[in-house]
């Protein structure tokens, strides 16, 4: 069996399109007629640029092997290029081909693939939903509202959610770490308290943000959050300084995650030496697919550390993250996006029931991709699957982040 062939999807989910702009969705197909998908995350550079990253790294590094061998192709790709050190760009394309090479494994053996991983230790996955607007709900007033965000954490609670993130700590830019605002510290207290109040203690608070502090700004705002006992303060600095982010996390009482924006082993083994972390939240099609997050959950549970799969992506990446979740014994939960389209997409295949997703026997991902609707949803636009404000964060007026959702234009 061999990697003969790669077809590309670049796929833009409907408005509002939680989840991002597009979806990058590899089909492998191997020379005996097994197909294998897989998804790539968040792409730093714009889809068609992507797409010749990924055609290049397929032909270059893994056309005509055996799927089998994902460690050997992983280290042509670290390595053939005279790098030895992780690429965001490069190991994203890596990531997806590589989810979609278990995909076919899976389906060749008639097997689901955490029973390759090491076989199931978990039989459900606990989830945790972000908090989005209801039909009711205006936008863009919605993301700095306490009130309707609890209302929306309501909702989820009575569907079983034990879990939920949101992130009212304003926008995160290309400026780096900042101060935040007293108005930004103050709306966080807001939803903390709201939110609190509403689900009581039926659900844990997961507070996101994205990096966008200086470390004397993470801690202030995380010594504010302190009072409300959140689960984790997500990547409360910028994700390459382990340092920094040690620092917050011995001043402040509420554990830190991280991990969105990171890849490979070896990013993740420097944030758990530098005692940055607890929680690590790789995705998947970014972090170097189903084997390497295989190895970070290792590095993890050696550290006392638990693991969160992230996902703001589409719903491959998330059959991903579930097959993953169910092979580790030091998992804390997954994120879900629970949207038609996702749905649609991969079959209606995926089900958040009571707040987890069972885990079946399924082959592969236990997936049905759509290339129809795929196909007929194709991105046409100009902009990346997750952008940062370029503007500087106001002392002035509030601050506001729409919650991941893209601009509502091509």
């Amino acid at each position: 069996m061999k990697l003969a062939d790669l077809e590309i999807f670049v796929v833009a989910p409907p408005s509002p399109g939680w989840g991002g702009r597009y979806w990058i969705v590899p089909r492998l197909t191997t020379d005996d007629g097994i197909t294998g998908y897989g998804e790539c995350y968040a792409a730093t550079v714009g889809p068609e640029a992507m797409r010749a990253v990924i055609e290049d790294v397929f032909a270059r590094h893994m056309e005509g092997e055996n799927p089998e061998n994902i460690e050997l192709m992983l280290r042509r790709v670290l390595s053939a290029g005279f790098t030895q050190r992780p690429d965001l760009t490069v190991m994203g394309a890596f990531s997806g081909l590589e989810i979609a090479c278990w995909d076919i494994l899976g389906k060749a053996r008639g097997r689901p693939v955490h029973a390759l991983l090491g076989g199931r230790v978990n039989e459900r996955v606990r989830c945790y939903s972000y908090l989005y607007p209801g039909i009711d709900h205006p936008l863009p007033a919605f993301w700095n509202d306490p009130d309707m965000a609890a209302e929306s954490a309501l909702e989820l609670v009575g569907r079983g959610y034990t879990a939920v993130k949101f992130d009212p700590a304003g926008s995160y830019t290309i400026r780096g770490g900042h101060m935040p605002a007293m108005s930004d510290i103050s709306r966080s207290m807001a939803f903390c308290e709201a939110i609190r109040d509403a689900v009581e203690d039926r659900a844990d608070l997961l507070f996101g943000t994205h990096g966008q502090f200086s470390v004397p700004g993470a801690i202030r705002l995380g010594r504010a959050l302190e009072a409300y006992d959140p689960l984790w303060y997500e990547e409360p600095v910028p994700p390459g300084d382990p340092d920094a982010m040690a620092e917050v996390a011995r001043a402040v009482r509420v554990p830190v995650a991280t991990g969105e924006r990171l890849t490979t082993a070896s990013e993740f083994a420097a944030v758990l030496r530098a005692g940055a972390a607890r929680i690590l939240q790789p995705a998947l099609g970014r972090a170097g697919g189903l084997w390497e997050a295989r190895k970070i959950a290792v590095l993890a549970e050696q550290h006392g550390a638990q693991m969160a799969p992230h996902l703001y992506a589409g719903p491959v990446e998330w059959a991903a993250n579930l097959q993953l979740a169910a092979a580790i014994p030091n998992l804390l939960m997954a994120e879900t996006i629970e949207t038609d389209f996702h749905s649609r997409l991969v079959g209606g295949t995926i089900r958040v029931e009571g707040g987890f997703v069972e885990i079946g026997d399924e082959p592969g991902l236990g997936i049905a991709f759509d290339e129809d609707l795929a196909r007929a949803h194709p991105y046409e636009g100009d902009g990346l699957h997750l952008e940062m404000s370029q503007a500087p964060v106001s002392y002035h007026e509030d601050n506001l982040f729409e919650g991941g959702a893209p601009v509502r234009n091509p």
